[in-house]
């Protein structure tokens, strides 16, 4: 009686390979008595699915007759075994994600303040990854099917329902959502979700992913706080690389500065870089100079030349050369200014 209660993916396996023992077998025996190889095998599969078409050799002999009364007995039996064990592991498995989907859609409806990420393509993944890492509360919008599930697999709370939809943003608790990020591939996608979910809450942040550059004002006037444009941020980085290649070997994917920059943001701050341009902003000032023009809007931390020379906590008096980056840290919202005045 035990056996009944075996997984249902170890009673498929079983009987699968029962049924190829017995498939072999029976072959085996029609062949030592002179069959062809052909004929063997037909035979063998019309007594086991017991089509009850005529024999291609008469069974006239004992040994003919005891091989294929072993092969209906042992056969029909495994067939049997077989059908048993697929139906079972389909309806169980069904029964899984129903009860799976249930679960986790009452595991939603009990969030408040927690984040929206509608898309798990390549951007939604990384996305997902870096807020679970920061332990934030989140929940994916996913109208694919197999990305629904494979968000699923990785311990998300997910929610299978198109994003576009104002039932979708509904199921994944858009009124007592404090944050929604949108980053599907598709401007019109996103401006379309913005302005569902602005509709639906007036008072959440929306983060938008803009793939052209024209549609950042599309996605504001639609109700987005923040728009980011990844194809613009990544050529920015590329040129970074090529045209100041020493002062942007600033590390900032390592594990304790990504931990640091963690906590920093917990305290509303935010660290940053800034390469130093020709006729920059801040090319050739001092670092009091620098502080002192921005009013302590942020400080200072560190100082890489372009020769690949790093000064951590630079002295007042250090003078910024182009190509030299500088590491700030400074009030979220405003350590951006540096850059954008270099750029």
């Amino acid at each position: 009686m035990r056996d009944l209660f075996r997984p249902p993916l170890r009673n498929l396996t079983l009987s699968v390979i029962y049924m190829m023992v017995i498939f072999v077998l029976a072959t085996a025996g029609y062949m030592a008595v002179g069959w062809s190889f052909a004929d063997a095998i037909y035979m063998v599969v019309l007594t086991i699915y017991t089509v009850g078409y005529d024999e291609v050799h008469p069974i006239v002999t004992p040994l003919l007759r005891n091989i294929t009364m072993g092969t209906i007995v042992l056969g029909c039996t495994g067939m049997i075994f077989f059908t048993s064990s697929l139906v079972q592991f389909i309806t169980i498995n069904q029964l899984q994600l129903v009860l799976g989907t249930k679960r986790m859609q009452s595991q939603v409806d009990k969030l408040k303040d927690h984040i929206i990420v509608c898309g798990f393509g390549r951007i939604g993944q990384m996305l997902a990854h870096e807020l679970k890492a920061g332990a934030a509360q989140f929940v994916i919008l996913e109208r694919s099917e197999n990305r629904a599930a494979e968000a699923r697999i990785l311990g998300y709370l997910t929610v299978q329902a198109d994003a576009t939809d104002e039932g979708g943003l509904k199921q994944a608790g858009i009124d007592r959502a404090r944050i929604l990020a949108t980053v599907l591939p598709d401007d019109a996608a996103n401006v379309f979700i913005t302005l569902s979910a602005r509709s639906l809450n007036r008072s959440i942040e929306i983060i938008a992913r803009g793939e052209l550059p024209t549609t950042e004002k599309k996605l504001r006037h639609a109700g987005a706080d923040k728009v980011v444009l990844p194809t613009h941020i990544g050529a920015e980085r590329i040129a970074e690389m090529i045209l100041y290649p020493e002062a942007s070997r600033f590390e900032r994917d390592k594990t304790k500065t990504r931990d640091f920059e963690r906590t920093l943001n917990t305290y509303g701050l935010q660290m940053d870089i800034a390469v130093a341009a020709e006729e920059g902003a801040f090319t050739g000032l001092t670092i009091d100079e620098i502080e002192s023009r921005t009013k302590g809007a942020f400080l200072i931390v560190q100082l890489k030349h372009r020769s690949g020379k790093t000064i951590d906590r630079p002295p007042g008096d250090t003078r910024v050369e182009v190509g030299d980056g500088v590491v700030v840290i400074g009030r979220n919202g405003i350590v951006g200014l540096l850059a954008h005045a270099e750029g």
